[in-house]
C-alpha cells in the first residue's frame, strides 16, 4: 500500500485518484469522523452511525500529518474521534451521544450540508461503513 492510498478499518485498500490523491467522495457523505484504529470511542461512534445506516467519511489520524490536519480542522481538539455532521463540528463521541439522548442527532443527520464544504483539502477519502 502506498501512502496515497487509504486503508479503511475493514482492511480494504482504496485506489488513489488523479494526481495521487484519494478519490474525492466527500460530497456524498454527511458525516466526517477522524479516528484511530485502537480507539474505543471511535469504535462506538462508528457503531452508532452504522446502526443508523449513515454513510461516513473516516480519516485515520495515526499518521502525524493527518493528525495535524484534524487538529487544525477541529480548532485545536487533539482527541479522537472528532466528528463533523454537515460541516458542523459536533466534538467527540460523548457529544454525539448527548445529541442522540436529547433527540437532536437524527434531525442533524437529516438536514442538508452547509453552503460550502467544511472538509479541508487533503482530508478526502472514500466513505466507509
Amino acid at each position: 500500500m502506498t501512502d496515497t492510498q487509504i486503508k479503511d478499518f475493514t482492511g480494504h485498500e482504496n485506489s488513489p485518484g488523479p494526481a495521487g490523491t484519494p478519490i474525492n467522495q466527500a460530497e456524498k457523505s454527511k458525516v466526517l469522523i477522524y479516528t484511530t484504529s485502537l480507539c474505543g470511542f471511535c469504535l462506538a461512534a462508528r457503531a452508532m452511525l452504522d446502526e443508523k445506516n449513515i454513510d461516513y467519511l473516516e480519516i485515520d489520524v495515526s499518521d502525524p500529518g493527518k493528525r495535524q490536519l484534524m487538529i487544525q480542522h477541529s480548532k485545536g481538539a487533539r482527541t479522537v474521534p472528532q466528528i463533523f455532521i454537515n460541516g458542523v463540528h459536533v466534538g467527540g463521541f460523548d457529544e454525539m451521544a448527548a445529541l442522540e439522548r436529547a433527540g437532536k442527532l437524527d434531525a442533524m443527520l437529516e438536514s442538508g450540508p452547509p453552503a460550502e464544504s467544511a472538509i479541508p483539502p487533503g482530508d478526502l477519502a472514500p466513505p466507509m461503513r
